[in-house]
């Protein structure tokens, strides 16, 4: 795990300066390198910080060169297959100087191209130059599980692992995204396709290449390497895919603990982290494990009960983190500039500190439960979407039975349902002008509309660059969530929050092979006709995850008790809150007295207070 950044510029006069590899010190303590190449008509700069977790050794150094010079390598993540991929280019002939995976990485590209891409089991984000061609390709894992940041303008091009450092190296300070701005405060929506809360910074989306030409930024090419397919619908039984499943998962878990150093897993008492914790135990029955949790005691949302059974059950050394709310306080500023935009709500801070506690007990990887809800039809099961498709194929009876037994499961009502429904089904237009006036909505009160039309600013669709594909529509929003909205911005907090800490963080439920055979299943494999989520995922645990986890009816992660902590904090938010004034799109008295009643108790709080918060700080610190 590292960080990477570099730049090209057709003359010499703006070359990085070494220094700010200090931006990204912290994704990467142990190493450093940097290199300027002629390429083009100009000069690139290629740095890197490494966190060494294979192959310890001067074998891992980068950046990387092949022996002819002619391709230079900046790479951060980690290949779990390097091994078998080292075996097979042995086999054709290919020498070695390393055991580390940055060289199996080189070398496939020197072989096989692009075409490498689709044969790496892993996470990763990197740019390789090649000089011969002049160009830069610069590629990002399937489901963006490690980031990459760009800006091209003036046939000039900068990258970077997080924004903070990208905007070290760019020539002009960039401006606020006011777009982006306006979709996280009045619909939580961020971290969705290319755009950022930053102008002329984009973030390369999942699964996806860009070729940059040196010579004339016009040639430069965006494409798609992967993209997961909900057809044709395998004819697999409920038992073979409970245990085609558990085979996947128990393969994924073995090559995600291939380390040199020592690793410990994050368990919130969920079933997708139990599923890690007891999966490790399965592939390793001697491994020494190591969880980290957070809990929230007395509070609604306190999972430790659930902790300590997976642990007894695995027979691991627990480790467990409280939060005061002044904590929050303290560490926000911190947190803030660990993100580098805004988030979504205080959960975030309860997995930072598991990271900071995994750090502190000397665990440089874990492995997390990520991606296993956008895989298999968890939180509430995307019920819309289900129904959709059974509304599609004329099973009336099906539907109405599944609407009755979904709904009466903890956490829902046919109420709820009915708001999903109305939400995905209804033409996107209705849908808004009905959000938009309806009785309940706040942002009636301190949005102001004609600054609204004044800047051109419309509510995006999250994830509508997806298609949708009847009679798969649980499928197809499953695909939508790995590769667009929903994962996405979970993986940015989890990169960001455990690389803080110079913690790898592992998600073994990503893969490409994973996502390619649940993707296929019969939709009432993932969400039952009883309304179970995960439904075959739980068959497929059973014997490994104790049945307590895996009967379990509710959702709730790392949350936090955020209205309490915030109610806490009252006197440091009317600080924060007066960069409302900045905000060109709201009424900043208003913006302010709600936020005020919100965390004082006079009010509803929800979600969308944070991000009122949180979108003032982080303005104040980054604008």
């Amino acid at each position: 795990m590292c960080g990477i950044l570099g730049n090209y510029t057709p003359t010499d006069y703006r070359k990085i300066d070494p220094a700010v590899l200090s931006s990204l010190s912290h994704r990467g303590p142990d190493d450093e390198g940097f290199v300027t190449i002629a390429a083009g008509s100009g000069r690139v700069t290629l740095g890197h910080t490494r966190l060494a977790i294979i192959d310890l050794s001067a074998g891992g150094h980068q950046p990387i060169r092949s022996s002819d010079g002619r391709f230079h390598l900046v790479f951060n993540g980690e290949i779990y297959n390097y091994r078998e991929l080292r075996s097979r280019l042995r086999n054709l002939g290919v020498a070695f100087e390393s055991e580390s995976d940055t060289e199996v990485l080189l070398k496939s590209w020197i072989q096989w191209g692009a075409e490498s891409i689709g044969k790496l089991n892993g996470m990763f984000a990197f740019a390789i130059l090649d000089t011969k061609q002049s160009r830069i390709h610069c590629v990002r894992d399937a489901f963006g599980i490690k980031p990459l940041y760009y800006s091209r303008k003036n046939n000039e091009f900068h990258f970077a692992s997080e924004v903070p450092a990208l905007t070290a190296i760019l020539p002009q300070k960039p401006r606020p995204n006011i777009q982006q701005a306006y979709d996280y405060l009045t619909t939580g929506l961020y971290d969705d396709g290319y755009n950022t809360f930053f102008e002329e910074i984009y973030q390369l989306p999942p699964g996806h290449l860009i070729t940059i030409d040196l010579g004339d930024q016009r040639n430069d090419n965006l494409q798609r390497w992967w993209q997961p397919e909900v057809e044709p619908v395998l004819n697999d039984s409920f038992e073979t895919a409970a245990n085609t499943i558990r085979h996947i998962f128990l393969d994924n878990i073995r090559l995600h603990m291939r380390s040199d150093v020592p690793l410990g897993a994050a368990l919130s008492g969920g079933i997708d982290s139990a599923a890690v914790v007891c999966g490790m135990r399965k592939v390793e029955p001697q491994a020494e494990l190591h969880t980290f949790s957070f809990v929230a005691k007395g509070s609604e949302v306190d999972e430790e009960p659930w902790v300590d059974l997976v642990a007894r059950h695995v027979n691991a050394h627990v480790h467990k983190v409280r939060v005061k709310p002044e904590e929050l306080s303290q560490d926000l500023d911190t947190l803030l500039h660990t993100q580098g935009e805004p988030f979504g709500d205080t959960s975030i801070y309860a997995q930072y500190r598991v990271f900071q506690l995994a750090r502190e007990k000397g665990i440089k990887v874990t492995l997390d439960g990520q991606g296993a809800d956008e895989l298999l039809a968890g939180y509430q099961g995307y019920p819309t979407a289900r129904a959709h498709s059974l509304f599609e194929t004329l099973r009336w009876l099906t539907l109405s039975r599944f609407i009755r037994s979904w709904s009466q499961w903890p956490g829902r009502s046919r109420q709820l349902f009915l708001k999903g429904a109305l939400r995905g089904l209804l033409p996107r237009g209705i849908f808004q002008i009905m959000r938009k006036y309806s009785a309940g909505n706040p942002e009636r009160e301190w949005v102001d509309a004609s600054r609204v039309k004044g800047l051109s600013l419309s509510a995006t669709t999250p994830g509508g660059h997806q298609r949708s594909v009847r009679k798969r529509r649980l499928a197809s929003e499953l695909r939508r969530a790995l590769t667009g909205y929903g994962l996405s911005m979970l993986l940015r907090h989890g990169d960001r929050n455990s690389m803080h800490w110079s913690v790898e963080s592992r998600v073994p439920f990503l893969t490409t092979e994973f996502a390619r055979y649940t993707l296929k299943l019969p939709e009432n494999y993932l969400l039952s006709s009883e309304g179970e989520t995960k439904s075959v995922f739980r068959a497929a645990m059973r014997g490994i995850v104790p049945d307590a986890i895996l009967d379990r009816r509710d959702k709730i992660g790392f949350a936090t008790p955020e209205s309490d902590w915030l109610g806490k904090l009252q006197p440091e938010i009317l600080k924060w809150l007066e960069a409302a004034d900045t905000i060109p799109f709201v009424k900043p008295r208003e913006y302010r007295r709600i936020v005020q009643e919100a965390v004082s108790g006079k009010r509803p709080y929800d979600r969308r207070i944070w991000r009122m918060i949180n979108y003032c700080r982080w303005s104040q610190i980054f604008l």
